[in-house]
């Protein structure tokens, strides 16, 4: 029997959330969105979903959007984390395209930076997990979808934070080793450069694609991701990066 799916998606407001989001609806699923600013509220009036504004950080916010999300539909059945960079990242490492030459800070980052980065890549995932866990035990399943990044096994110099999201893959791993008797699953999207990156030319020649990725590629993993079909990948971390990332794992 065919019943109502349901995603709860943060980081929603712009570029890759935005995207996940928009795919999400169009495979079918009512979407409760949640960001720092109005535009995830705008989306989802747009997709025909709840949304709100509020931090990740905040276990008040998480819980808050659940409350919201269980009051309306009843059931969660995917949740999508979507977090970037914390607020206090140097702007050489927002705005550098990947240049081979780069040399960026890496000392010089404050203890602050490392602190906020691992809340906002890891420790976010962890307090809705909690949250959301004993919601999906009862209805009998779901699937959590992290987005993650390339970065993370093939560590770069502008963007030092995202080996921290090697912790949320460990996370996920050992999540799914507990939770996969429940028909619970957890995986790590790791895009490449999507199409809001200016990219270098070095950058573009890198990419065996020769382009960068788009919003609707990305927001198609993550509805398989998402899915039923893709209930018996548990743990794991996909690359989409058109071929860019080098290790044979």
């Amino acid at each position: 029997m065919a019943y109502l799916k349901v995603a709860l998606m943060t980081g929603t407001g712009q570029g890759i959330g935005a995207g996940c989001a928009r795919e999400m609806a169009k495979a079918g699923y009512k979407v409760s969105l949640m960001s720092p600013s109005n535009r995830s509220i705008e989306l989802a009036q747009e997709l025909g979903g709840i949304g709100r504004s509020g931090s990740v950080l905040d276990t008040d916010d998480l819980q808050a959007m659940v409350d919201d999300t269980m009051s309306k539909y009843g059931r969660i059945d995917a949740v999508v984390s979507n977090m970037g960079h914390g607020g206090t990242v140097p702007e050489e490492i927002l705005t550098v395209g990947f240049n081979p030459d780069f040399d960026g800070p890496l000392l010089e980052l404050p203890d602050s930076l490392w602190h906020e980065s691992l809340d906002m890549y890891v420790l976010n995932v962890v307090k809705l997990a909690r949250i959301v866990t004993p919601i999906m035990i009862d209805q009998g399943g779901g699937n959590f979808v992290n987005i993650s990044s390339m970065n993370t096994v093939e560590p770069r110099a502008p963007y030092p934070m995202s080996m921290l999201r090697g912790t949320l893959h460990s996370f996920a791993k050992l999540y799914g080793d507990r939770y996969a008797r429940n028909n619970i699953c957890m995986n790590n999207l790791m895009p490449g450069f999507c199409e809001n990156v200016n990219l270098s030319e070095f950058a573009r020649k890198s990419i065996p694609a020769q382009r960068a990725a788009t919003f609707e590629e990305i927001g198609k993993l993550c509805v398989f991701l998402a899915s039923e079909e893709a209930r018996y990948i548990n743990g794991q971390s996909i690359l989409s990066d058109g071929g860019m990332n080098r290790a044979v794992r």
